[in-house]
């Protein structure tokens, strides 16, 4: 087997994530596999940057990288793959809910000439929100990116290096990593793994976090909103167009007594409302874009540790 990569960010996982990091360590030198560990801390406010560095210094196969910022879970894992020099790349969070030693099941099924293959647990241990936000996320990659029907994503994947070659060439300083490895990938493959419920701490994924994905990937990834407001901005021409004509029918016809000017004001209102959000939505593209011209990367490493330095 070749050298393995696995890709791991930490953010709030100070009591649990050395945990993680053994246990991977454990799988691997069981394995008597090549391989190495790269822990992003994406600048995590409790004390998790203190623990990654300090395995770091003492496992010789594990990397520690510390963000300058909070960029945010897909710019961490952005960041792991371009320092990853495995020929293939594991991805898992640092909480043990991916236990290290279903691994196996990648790598066995990576065996059948797939690219690309995602873990499918055999039983969530996520919150009801969590099962709600992926179903939303999974039906906009089915719609965005083409996601095959029969393929499950999770966060658990292997990944091949040409794969990771492309993803990392791509621009973007938004980077959705799902997106991007199906889009520079053509055999995805599924294999059951096991999923933990979360021994310590709680998830940081909030409804403001899966809101502001849902957001992230209609407007950096699809024309899906302007398109939207596009077929509604000519339903709303049309209504007005037809109601106006009715009005200045009945005018003409039976004369107007009464001025009018509430009719006036709501459609005023209203139109302007309209053109406003849709201004507003017009924006945010122009601004996605501005920031997509002026920086393609969407982190700064603050410091690397590893067992040499």
């Amino acid at each position: 087997m070749k050298k393995i990569s696995v890709v791991i960010p930490v953010y709030n996982s100070e009591k649990i994530v050395g945990t993680t990091a053994k246990n991977v360590v454990s799988f691997f030198e069981n394995q008597n596999l090549d391989y190495e560990i790269i822990l992003i801390n994406d600048h995590s406010p409790d004390g998790s940057w203190k623990i990654v560095k300090e395995l770091a210094q003492k496992y010789p196969h594990i990397i520690a990288i510390n963000l300058l910022k909070n960029y945010g879970q897909h710019n961490a894992i952005f960041c792991g793959f371009c320092h990853a020099t495995g020929d293939y790349v594991v991805t898992m969070d640092d909480d043990m809910q991916n236990p290290p030693e279903e691994i196996i099941h990648l790598l066995n099924k990576a065996k059948e000439g797939h690219d690309v293959v995602f873990g499918k647990f055999r039983k969530k241990k996520h919150s009801l929100k969590r099962r709600l936000g992926t179903k939303i996320i999974g039906y906009l990659n089915f719609k965005i990116f083409n996601k095959p029907k029969n393929i499950t994503l999770t966060n658990f994947r292997l990944i091949r290096r040409d794969v990771i070659e492309r993803v990392i060439n791509y621009q973007t300083a938004f980077p959705y990593i799902p997106g991007l490895v199906l889009m520079f990938s053509h055999n995805v493959g599924n294999v059951m793994v096991e999923h933990r419920a979360r021994e310590i701490g709680k998830s940081n994924y909030s409804l403001f976090k899966i809101s502001k994905l849902v957001g992230a990937l209609l407007f950096n990834y699809s024309s899906y909103p302007i398109k939207l407001f596009t077929a509604a901005g000519f339903v709303v021409s049309l209504v007005s167009f037809l109601l106006g004509l009715r009005f200045l029918i009945f005018g003409l016809i039976f004369g107007s007594s009464v001025p009018g000017w509430t009719t006036v004001v709501v459609l005023v209102s209203f139109l302007g409302g309209f053109i406003i959000l849709m201004l507003g939505m017009i924006g945010e593209y122009l601004a996605r874009v501005l920031n997509q011209v002026t920086s393609n990367k969407g982190f700064i490493v603050k410091e690397i540790i590893n067992n040499d330095d």
